[in-house]
């Protein structure tokens, strides 16, 4: 019970690796905040969290890339439990498309959500956080090694990368802690709706592909008091397919 009378707030936390995620921290005690988009999602989502073990769930309906929705669910937050001692950001958009062929328009969607949001949730955490809070990042190993059509993406969440470096820099004297995981091919609708798996340009080894609750697991370690001394790591979860890329 790492997470015991913790609160938590996970982006991105109603499907996916984020909902893995929410699920993992709730069977360890942590009182959590689900930050999403989508209200359908949020609305299934809560009942599993609380059948995880969660003692509490609030859902709060946020866009990411709009920094006053992330100060309303910061302040929701504190309003309900008082305290915030974990964000997790882990909403990421991906979008396909040739360099040529991208708008400016493209790139700030991207960039709102995947970086932007995390951002924006990272300077809330320096405001209200006290100290022994921690921050997790999910970026991706596309931050190191991508493919084609997918530069917006790859390029935020490179900078991802470089946005926990400054939060370890300023956040230390804060008493706060920031890591960032680099998850490979994760078994999720996102992986299997990348149109180049689909049309065979990026192949896929069974070995490589982890699941939800793999990254889950890194974020659960991280998060915790367990990696009280762990202080801007960039953890790979990829089975080891970074190496052969």
């Amino acid at each position: 019970m790492r997470f015991q009378d913790k609160v938590v707030i996970i982006t991105g936390g109603a499907s996916g690796i984020g909902l893995a995620i929410a699920k993992r921290l709730a069977s360890e005690g942590a009182r959590l905040v689900l930050a999403d988009i989508n209200q359908a999602n949020l609305d299934q989502a809560v009942p599993e969290v609380k059948a995880a073990g969660a003692p509490d769930v609030l859902a709060s309906r946020c866009n990411v890339a709009q920094e006053d929705e992330v100060i309303a669910t910061v302040a929701a937050t504190l309003a309900k439990f008082g305290r915030l001692d974990v964000v997790v950001n882990n909403a990421g958009l991906m979008q396909f498309r040739p360099l040529e062929e991208l708008t400016g328009d493209d790139w700030l969607r991207v960039l709102g959500v995947d970086l932007l949001g995390a951002f924006y949730f990272t300077k809330q955490a320096f405001l209200h956080m006290k100290p022994g809070g921690s921050i997790v990042n999910v970026a991706s190993i596309h931050a190191v090694a991508t493919e084609a059509l997918v530069a917006p993406y790859a390029a935020a969440k490179a900078a991802v990368l470089s946005l926990t470096r400054s939060s370890v820099i300023e956040g230390k004297p804060k008493g706060l802690r920031t890591n960032v995981i680099l998850p490979g091919a994760i078994d999720t609708p996102m992986l299997w709706n990348n149109p180049n798996v689909k049309s065979g340009v990026e192949k896929i080894n069974p070995s490589d592909v982890g699941t939800p609750e793999n990254v889950a697991a890194t974020v659960a370690y991280l998060a915790s008091d367990d990696a009280a001394f762990v202080q801007g790591a960039e953890v790979r979860v990829d089975g080891g397919r970074l190496d052969h890329l």
